[in-house]
């Protein structure tokens, strides 16, 4: 496993990390360095490819504004998984599943990641049979790349 190496700083007494997607600094809340950290996980060890990346984008759900945390896009830039992040002292709980459900109603993606740094879920969706299958592991970019 590479190490990860954030480029950070501080500024107005705040500590800040560089987000390599967003090409800025953002403040470094437990749940960021969280989200960073499996950004990285991402690029360096599962090869999935920075432009197919996208985070804390919103999305309009049942007339509310929502924030996803991090969404992978298949290769024509379909949603094809989404992560939720949370800080490590939150407990990934039935509750965490649910938040990342709502945002599948409107992204209807084939992969559901949760995770809280210590702990993470990855599962895989069947719409169709409205079924859903815990993996082991994250699937590598590479095995996605097969499925689309």
């Amino acid at each position: 496993m590479s190490v990860f190496a954030p480029k950070v700083k501080i500024e107005n007494g705040k500590r800040l990390i560089f987000d390599d997607i967003r090409k800025k600094y953002v403040v470094a809340t437990p749940e960021e360095l969280v989200r960073q950290n499996f950004i990285h996980f991402l690029i360096s060890e599962k090869k999935y490819p920075k432009s197919k990346i996208s985070v804390e984008k919103g999305i309009h759900l049942n007339g509310l504004s929502k924030r996803f945390d991090i969404v992978v896009y298949d290769k024509t830039m379909k949603p094809w998984i989404i992560i939720e992040c949370k800080a490590p002292k939150v407990p990934i709980t039935q509750k965490t599943f649910d938040q990342a459900a709502q945002y599948n109603i409107k992204l209807q993606v084939n992969y559901l990641i949760t995770t809280n740094g210590a702990e993470t879920f990855c599962c895989k969706i069947n719409a169709q049979e409205k079924k859903y299958e815990f993996l082991n592991e994250i699937p590598d970019y590479g095995n996605l790349k097969q499925e689309i």
